[in-house]
């Protein structure tokens, strides 16, 4: 287990579409993992929220044990906000961790969530729990709980199919649910629709086909499962293992941990198709180089 004082900054940086975390230590080395003693080592008292499109989860600094409230179509974020304050009302809380179940850039969600109220985009949450927020996808929350080191593809088995990818340390959020899959897209298929259309055995045997795809394209060192209905698997597919979703807390919290509640954080890069046209420079050669090398500028 990666010892918690061993994290010494934690900040976001540039990504293609949204904003990434990457966790450093004094040998740019990832550990093996945390724990939930996380919350006892940070500099401020943090209120972690998991929103899900059946319940929203909520876990503080100090608490051993989340509370919960039912979500759904009619959830809106001003509810949200009211129904966290009424469930938690002794709870003390500096800063906020929001998962959230769509694109975030920049702290705040770009699209409304499919299984939710409106009005999320553009909703002040820090000004309505008058303390700082940080928001990030919840399939990216619970994949930076869930990472050990390398090349970790996670895959959210819930309410629809939840996915990010960490490579040593960088966290992006992905939106592989909506890629196209058989007659519509993977989500269709081994989300909560997929699991009600086509019952349990064909639903397993749709995650192992799409696993198997996914494994194959991105070539992960291991891939994570998650979400509610990671339960219903018989077996896993090989190479996989069950992220516990508790470890969505534990995203929450690394967030905020050490320099994360400071200074440091750079501006997340507009989605592409809002980008200007970029040229491509030559790089100089260098002794070992056998071919001219590109990069961005």
């Amino acid at each position: 287990m990666l010892a918690t004082a061993s994290v010494s900054v934690l900040r976001y940086e540039n990504s293609r579409s949204q904003p990434v975390v990457r966790l450093w230590n004094d040998t740019h080395h990832v550990g093996d993992g945390i724990d939930l003693e996380i919350t006892q080592k940070l500099i401020m008292k943090v209120l972690v929220i998991d929103i899900g499109g059946t319940h929203v989860k909520v876990l503080a600094t100090g608490q051993k044990l989340h509370r919960e409230f039912a979500s759904g179509p009619a959830l809106i974020p001003k509810r949200m906000v009211a129904e966290v304050r009424k469930l938690v009302p002794n709870w003390k809380y500096d800063v906020v961790s929001i998962g959230y179940p769509g694109p975030v850039l920049r702290d705040r969600p770009v699209s409304e969530p499919w299984n939710l109220g409106k009005g999320w985009v553009g909703f002040n949450f820090q000004a309505a729990f008058k303390c700082p927020v940080r928001i990030m996808n919840d399939a990216a929350m619970q994949a930076l709980g869930s990472y050990k080191r390398g090349k970790m593809l996670f895959l959210g088995l819930g309410t629809g199919l939840g996915s990010a990818l960490i490579v040593d340390g960088i966290v992006e959020p992905m939106e592989l649910g909506h890629l196209p899959y058989k007659k519509a897209t993977f989500e269709d298929y081994v989300g909560v629709r997929g699991l009600e259309k086509h019952g349990k055995k064909k639903w397993r045997s749709y995650v192992a086909d799409v696993v198997k795809r996914l494994v194959a394209a991105i070539e992960p060192d291991e891939v994570v499962l998650g979400g509610g209905n990671v339960k219903k698997l018989k077996e896993l597919p090989a190479g996989c293992r069950v992220g516990d979703n508790a470890n969505a807390f534990v995203g929450g919290f690394r967030v905020w941990e050490k320099a994360g509640a400071g200074k440091g954080f750079a501006r997340a890069k507009p989605p592409l198709h809002k980008r200007k046209p970029t040229q491509l420079r030559k790089r100089k050669k260098t002794k070992t180089a056998g071919t001219p090398h590109f990069a961005l500028r």
